[in-house]
């Protein structure tokens, strides 16, 4: 049986990632990675995911939690590392 932990591993996103478009969504970890997994096969949505989580990083600095935007810009550094299609002006 697939569990939780089997799905968000099938995506190309990293758990915080993952995380970061559940929250800008405000729906659970497994319908953000099969979102997320969406998007990352559609014209710019790549850029999509990239918004999200900017978003999150501009509400968490919004709110003073440093934690939380630290967080979030560690995990739009990798992902910007592992997927560079997301870079503003591309494609």
């Amino acid at each position: 049986m697939i569990n939780e932990t089997d799905i968000l591993d099938m995506t190309c996103l990293s758990r915080a990632q993952i995380e970061a478009i559940a929250a800008h969504e405000h729906v659970d970890n497994v319908t953000a990675a099969e979102m997320g997994e969406y998007l990352m096969h559609l014209h710019h949505g790549p850029q999509k995911v990239q918004q999200m989580i900017c978003e999150d990083i501009a509400d968490a600095l919004h709110l003073d939690d440093l934690l939380r935007a630290r967080a979030l810009y560690a995990a739009l550094k990798a992902f910007l590392a592992d997927h560079p299609e997301a870079l503003r002006g591309n494609g």
